[in-house]
């Protein structure tokens, strides 16, 4: 489980994350909501240890990590899939995901991942692996964000708006493979304002807004309370 309680993260003197606690459970993906600015953004950065939080406990497989440096979450089997992407434009693909190999941790359905299966679960990769970072379009460099945190073998994954901006096809089939990866023993937290892609893949949620939880529950429960539309303007 990946469990984060009582955060109160701050930019400078600024209070961002009040309280804030979400949890996430075995082979689980969960959503956590909000209209842009409410701190979804701040709650991934705090969990993988890039805004560390001054208040407030993160656990991850048990362990106590909040503190810790992202690569040593890394290494303790947390994936991060930020907004930006962030993959490296003067590499190939493939050399973007040959740096990011690791060995699993912790309990994962199936064998380990290699390149040679991400290629083939993410096929699109297979016709671009020889391509630089810096020739792809949007979709196909958040295709490969998510491919080279998968490649991590992580037991749970963070990610950021992951279909923002992407076609509707692709949005498809990220939902398709997102589905799969939990299938394949990988836990999922995701912050989105497409809330009807996030509803479509998870089965809870969390509705943020001035960086508080203000409501949380089943997917099918959410998006039938009509507070909950209210506050994501929906």
């Amino acid at each position: 489980m990946l469990a984060a309680r009582n955060l109160n993260t701050y930019y400078g003197l600024s209070h961002i994350l009040f309280d804030l606690s979400v949890e996430l459970g075995d082979r689980e993906i969960v959503c956590v909501l909000g209209r842009n600015g409410v701190g979804k953004t701040t709650l991934m950065r705090t969990i993988m240890g890039l805004t560390p939080p001054r208040q407030g406990s993160i656990q991850l497989n048990g362990e106590e990590v909040a503190g810790l440096r992202p690569y040593q979450l890394a290494r303790r089997g947390l994936g991060f899939v930020p907004a930006e992407r962030r993959i490296f434009i003067d590499l190939t693909v493939r050399q973007n995901l040959e740096i990011a190999v690791k060995p699993p941790v912790g309990r994962l359905g199936g064998q380990p991942w290699t390149i040679p299966d991400i290629l083939e679960f993410f096929p699109i990769l297979k016709k671009l692996e020889n391509r630089l970072g810096s020739q792809l379009s949007g979709g196909e460099q958040q295709v490969l964000a998510t491919a080279r945190a998968v490649i991590g073998n992580p037991s749970h994954i963070l990610m950021d708006e992951p279909s923002e901006g992407l076609s509707p096809l692709i949005v498809s089939e990220l939902k398709d493979k997102l589905l799969a990866l939990q299938g394949r023993g990988v836990s999922i937290l995701l912050c989105e304002q497409n809330t009807k892609f996030a509803f479509k893949v998870s089965s809870r949620g969390y509705i943020m807004d001035k960086g508080r939880v203000l409501h949380q529950g089943p997917v099918d429960e959410l998006q039938c309370r009509a507070e909950v539309r209210e506050c994501l303007g929906v």
